[in-house]
């Protein structure tokens, strides 16, 4: 077999590894020194000692030391602190009933205010398993009490629990903007108006929904309604404060005053100042607090040192060459080309996870940038918007698994599955959308630090 031929059977492989459950991480490190061994082999090893006497272990020592010092991924860990705390500071049931009671007038109340604080706190947590399943214990009793239709409710809950991956401070947009060696401020502004499109074209799919098809959403009964007086202040108490906080952080990386890890340090601190107004911050909660974090932060580092251990030896056997040769042969127009990396990635979504699809798939289509004049932030955005996709798309729609795996017996899978299907729709409308004006994605990065060149 020839070095490309070799790549591209280790590209096979992954792929059928991960679909059998291996770790990704660890599968991801044993391919590229299992095949990096055989890349950089030189000669048979004449004692024990020269099995090591291979450039591989160079190359994954250096990826190893090059993760630790990536500033950028400083704010990785801190980010998620910040939402861990938050978590469990008791905000967001607060938060969610407030929201409940000011829109208690509109069709689909109550799933407007699991859409309002989904999009809020997953903004400050960027966990998605975290958000579905808290909301899931929040939300999905409310409104199933209310007669919801079960698929109906658990649609909300899971589309609403995604919007953290893209709406800023994202921790996906601070891997990509290292995988792909952009500015993260400028990819947080690039996500700005396509994460609150999405979020509102989630809340406006409801309201029409429900007001056509009443018996999906109806009022709840006897429901005690406090004065709106209390109704206010029950907002301010709740969404101000978390509202504030979020603002700061990522007004703070906007405004050029602080870099990504600089403010995720003040977010961080932020929420330890709430979960102690909210006096709900205790030494066991701080505990498991760091305990996620770090096991999360893990997990990501370690997926940063495999993958590039992984692409490295990829790149180095020709694959991404054949790839590149492959897709620049077909003679494509620029949109051409943005429809078909979009639809690779989309199919790919359903298999796979978007860490696996951001950190092994999208460097294959980055290099192609420049020869099709696709502007880097514009391709980012339409990749994040396409990688809310990988939750919501059967058979590994995790955000499905997160709130089965809370609700157990009230719910079927497939149930859950049929709720996702309108917003995959949504999703690829939005995209469409952005395709068809660039300036929404563009507009903000380029009005805060000047037209791109590149």
């Amino acid at each position: 077999m020839t070095d490309p031929q070799v790549a591209i059977l280790m590209l096979s492989l992954f792929i059928l590894l991960v679909l059998l459950g291996f770790p990704i991480a660890f599968t991801l490190l044993a391919m590229g020194v299992g095949f990096g061994y055989y890349a950089y082999y030189q000669s048979a090893p004449e004692s024990i000692s020269d099995i090591f006497n291979n450039n591989i272990f160079y190359l994954l020592n250096q990826n190893t030391y090059s993760v630790m010092e990536n500033d950028t991924l400083v704010a990785i860990p801190l980010f998620l602190f910040m939402g861990y705390v938050v978590e469990r500071a008791n905000i967001v049931d607060r938060l969610f009933f407030s929201l409940y009671m000011a829109a208690r007038n509109l069709p689909g109340s109550l799933a407007i205010a699991a859409l309002l604080t989904c999009a809020v706190f997953s903004t400050a947590s960027g966990i998605v398993g975290a958000v579905v399943t808290l909301m899931g214990l929040l939300a999905y009793p409310a409104m199933a009490n209310a007669g919801y239709q079960r698929s109906f409710a658990s649609g909300v809950i899971c589309a609403g629990g995604t919007l953290g991956i893209l709406i800023p401070p994202s921790i996906m947009l601070i891997v990509y903007a290292a995988i792909a060696e952009l500015s993260p401020l400028r990819l947080y502004a690039a996500a700005v108006f396509p994460g609150l499109m999405l979020a509102g074209l989630y809340i406006v799919y409801v309201m029409v929904r429900v007001w056509l098809n009443p018996s999906l959403a109806p009022k709840p009964q006897g429901e005690d309604i406090p004065p709106k007086r209390q109704i206010y202040m029950d907002l301010l108490v709740s969404f101000v404060p978390l509202t504030v906080l979020i603002l700061l952080v990522l007004g703070s990386i906007l405004g050029g005053l602080a870099t990504p890890a600089e403010a995720a340090a003040m977010g961080a601190l932020g929420g330890l100042v709430l979960a102690v107004l909210y006096r709900s911050l205790t030494w066991d909660k701080v505990k498991q607090s760091v305990f996620l974090t770090a096991k999360a932060t893990a997990m990501v580092c370690w997926l940063f040192v495999g993958s590039w251990t992984f692409a490295s030896i990829f790149s180095y056997l020709g694959g991404h060459d054949v790839i590149e040769h492959w897709v620049v042969g077909m003679n494509l127009q620029p949109w051409q080309f943005l429809v078909l990396a979009q639809l690779i990635i989309f199919l790919l979504g359903w298999p796979l996870e978007w860490s696996e699809i951001l950190i092994i798939f999208v460097p294959i289509f980055l290099p192609m940038l420049e020869t099709f004049g696709v502007n880097p932030y514009f391709f980012a955005m339409l990749v994040a918007l396409n990688l809310q996709t990988s939750f919501l798309t059967p058979p590994m729609a995790m955000s499905a698994y997160y709130l089965k795996g809370v609700l157990k017996n009230q719910i079927q899978l497939m149930e859950i599955f049929k709720g996702l299907m309108p917003y995959l729709a949504i999703v690829i409308l939005c995209m469409v959308l952005m395709y068809q004006f660039p300036g929404i994605a563009l507009w903000l990065p380029d009005y805060l630090f000047g037209v791109w060149v590149p």
